[in-house]
């Protein structure tokens, strides 16, 4: 049996090739290869990287979704079903929207597909495809089987992607990982995640863990970052800002090779964080406390900020900017609010009335960048221009010299800064306006 794995982009322009200067190998299609049995011979098409060959023989092929990627799945989908081929498709989006997704599948993976694959795989076999598996989330992580062979000769980042942990307890909002996880979390065998690091750590320079939220439970991480500390790894992870401050834990971050910490900040204004449900934020001495925590352990910062809540005002981008240079950040992303299926959010927007599109992700109107609902006191359009302003300043080459001089403290992250905010800046207006699906290809049937 032959199955044939596919990685949709957001979308294609005409006559442009793809944004392409920041993919990664995608984490979730190795880990289907490494539960998938040896019998079955498996292809793999990134469509941010390559033209997928529609017309190529296979029994079945397999898609994870993500929201921003749907319109370009169920188009994928929909070639494929042409040539007669059954569609599975799978991951966060299906899993928020299944009765979408099974218009465009012939089966739909909804929860932790890891859980129920080798059941798709037999029932696939053998010719009794059911329209729906529930793989729940509450995984055994002992299970995660990856196998990163499939990645050969495609042109990724050379940064190892590992998953330590997966969920987040927190509340926020606007957060669909916690609406997947239903606020649960938990962490892969210590033993598990260190093999696969040895086996890893000849070929990689710079490790990141794509968990969650690192810090979703401190004290169960305390005996991975000590196993961490005998490797002699460098590493990247995200996590929550209420893990910055408790600084054994930021000095055991440091001395078990962390060197940069991905940090939702999301808002300045405390109004805003308290309807996020994200108060946490601002417990202790607040930002400052906990940025000169990891500051001081020689940890940088990649914060993300969030802009269309209730009592943002003009003047919230110029601050937020203002704060991440301050702070000197290695990196900072000025995103607009973006109300997700099933979280929430999208429920409360919907409930108010202020949803722009009844389905952003699939509506032929929406751009990448513009709003999918009406903020409060800003125009859609004054907070776009507003976040595009905001990556502008933060990136212009001034900026990038100041905030230079306070990540200088591991060579190996201070040689790369330069170049990785240059990608930045040079992406500031590319995807502005971009399509969420394949501009050339037929117009979706209507789910």
């Amino acid at each position: 049996m032959r199955l044939t794995l596919v990685q949709p982009a957001i979308g294609h322009r005409v006559g442009e090739s793809y944004i392409r200067s920041w993919q990664m190998e995608p984490l979730p299609i190795a880990v289907l290869a490494g539960l998938t049995g040896r019998h079955i011979e498996l292809r793999f098409h990134d469509d941010r990287l390559e033209t997928i060959p529609f017309d190529e023989p296979t029994d079945a092929v397999a898609i994870p979704v993500e929201t921003y990627t749907a319109r370009r799945a169920y188009q994928i989908a929909q070639r494929f079903r042409q040539h007669g081929v059954p569609v599975i498709l799978g991951g966060f989006h299906p899993t928020l929207m299944p009765e979408e997704a099974s218009c465009f599948a012939d089966a739909v993976v909804t929860g932790e597909a890891e859980a129920v694959w080798p059941e798709v795989m037999d029932d696939l076999a053998h010719g009794t495809l059911k329209a729906r598996y529930d793989g729940g989330t509450r995984l055994d992580l002992s299970a995660i089987s990856v196998d990163r062979g499939i990645f050969r000769n495609k042109r990724y980042l050379p940064i190892g992607l590992v998953e330590t942990g997966r969920g987040c307890r927190f509340p926020c909002e606007f957060c669909a990982i916690q609406t997947f996880f239903q606020r649960s979390y938990r962490v892969r065998p210590v033993g598990d995640v260190i093999r696969e690091l040895e086996g890893l750590r000849a070929s990689r320079k710079l490790f990141f863990f794509v968990d969650d939220n690192f810090a979703g439970q401190i004290d169960d991480r305390r005996e991975l970052l000590s196993a961490l500390a005998r490797l002699s790894l460098r590493w990247i992870t995200q996590m929550s800002i209420h893990a910055a401050h408790d600084e054994s834990f930021v000095r055991q971050l440091a001395r078990s090779g962390c060197r940069g910490v991905l940090i939702g900040f999301e808002s300045l204004n405390e109004a805003n964080l308290l309807l996020m449900r994200k108060r946490f934020n601002t417990m202790r001495s607040g930002y400052a406390g906990a940025l000169a925590n990891l500051r001081q352990h020689g940890i940088g910062v990649y914060g993300t900020f969030i802009f269309g809540y209730e009592h943002d005002t003009a003047d919230a981008f110029a601050e937020a900017v203002d704060f991440a240079q301050a702070q000197k950040m290695y990196l900072a992303a000025f995103n607009h609010l973006t109300p997700f299926p099933g979280t929430p959010l999208y429920r409360r927007l919907q409930d108010e009335g202020r949803l722009r599109f009844d389905a952003w992700w699939l509506d032929l109107r929406y751009r990448y960048n513009e709003l999918p609902f009406v903020p409060r006191q800003l125009s859609p359009e004054a907070v776009t221009q507003g976040c595009v302003e905001a990556r502008r300043r933060f990136y212009a080459w001034s900026s990038i010299l100041r905030r230079s001089l306070g990540n200088r403290g591991d060579g190996f992250m201070f040689r790369h800064f330069f170049p990785i905010n240059a990608l930045h800046r040079n992406e500031i207006s590319l995807r502005n306006g971009y399509p969420l699906g394949d501009e050339s290809e037929f117009v979706l049937d209507a789910p």
